[in-house]
């Protein structure tokens, strides 16, 4: 696979990619800075039939800088026609997202971190601004 990121740098500065398939147009911010990926949590709300609940918690910082307990799940999601499971936490990160929301238009629905890069094998080039696999 080769995703150019372009779109999403030249349209709001960040490097976004849509789903498809049942999670269909979900948009994850992806984050080479964060350990954990994550899910928002009215994401998680919305959906909840299609995460596997998994019985452990964690804490993660938020995007605010807090330490928060969340709920971990498992999800599946399709991208460029592949299917891509992973571990996510669960967060509530409102006040964080509306403010994105608000100065760029765009809502995001998750961040995947430096766990999903490793677990899928993907590889960012920064001077092209694409992303391999």
């Amino acid at each position: 696979m080769e995703f150019p990121l372009t779109l999403g740098l030249q349209k709001v500065g960040l490097p976004l990619i849509l789903t498809s398939g049942k999670l269909k147009n979900l948009c994850f911010l992806i984050d080479t800075g964060s350990t954990h990926n994550t899910l928002f949590d009215f994401v998680y709300n919305h959906f909840k039939d299609e995460f596997k609940l998994l019985e452990e918690t964690q804490y993660i910082m938020g995007i605010e800088g807090h330490y928060k307990e969340t709920h971990i799940i498992e999800a599946t999601f399709n991208f460029e026609e592949k299917d891509y499971t992973s571990i996510f936490s669960v967060l509530d990160a409102s006040e964080a997202i509306k403010q994105t929301q608000n100065e760029t238009g765009i809502q995001i629905h998750g961040v995947l971190g430096v766990q999903f890069l490793i677990e899928n094998k993907w590889t960012i080039d920064f001077n092209k601004h694409q992303i391999y696999d």
